[in-house]
């Protein structure tokens, strides 16, 4: 008896685990419909705990003199993939084969992705070499960075070089 109790318990808490996570298609649904309504752009971040470009990124994305302009032009979401094997439980479902479907998997992290509210690709991290920009800092992946920005929002040119100081990591 008490090990059928046990096992139900230990059953309905794992499930409640698998349960608990919004998978990939959701986050990328609720993303979609507040663009929508907000008339914005997706901008979605694969990143994972152990990647410090990724946190660099978010860094970037969240400092007070850019933060503004990016939540004005993107509903900004985070799929989390790649995780090591003691945390594959932060991974989001779903985000490893969404990754893999925009040749991402191979690319390294951070890779991003911009979307339209009706789901079309407007751009990703791949720079202008081809190679994934992740978290850009060097000149050249920062004017790609920006030029992505330009087509995919309403950011004007002087909102751009301010973002660019903020990406921007000058070598000594």
């Amino acid at each position: 008896m008490k090990f059928k109790l046990l096992t139900s318990i230990l059953f309905l808490f794992l499930f409640t685990i698998s349960y608990a996570q919004k998978t990939t298609s959701v986050i990328l649904d609720e993303a979609y419909e507040q663009a929508t309504v907000e008339n914005k752009n997706v901008l979605i971040v694969f990143q994972a705990s152990w990647c410090s470009w990724c946190k660099k990124l978010d860094q970037n994305i969240n400092n007070e003199k850019v933060k503004d302009l990016f939540e004005s032009n993107y509903v900004i979401k985070h799929l989390t993939v790649n995780e090591s094997k003691d945390k594959k439980h932060l991974e989001t479902p779903g985000g490893g084969s969404f990754l893999k479907k925009y040749n991402g998997a191979k690319a390294g992290l951070p890779f991003w992705l911009i979307f339209d509210n009706k789901r079309n690709l407007l751009g990703n991290s791949f720079g202008s070499n081809g190679k994934n920009m992740g978290s850009p800092s060097t000149k050249k992946e920062v004017e790609d960075f920006k030029e992505t920005l330009k087509k995919s929002s309403k950011l004007t040119d002087k909102e751009l070089e301010i973002i660019g100081e903020i990406f921007y990591i000058k070598k000594k």
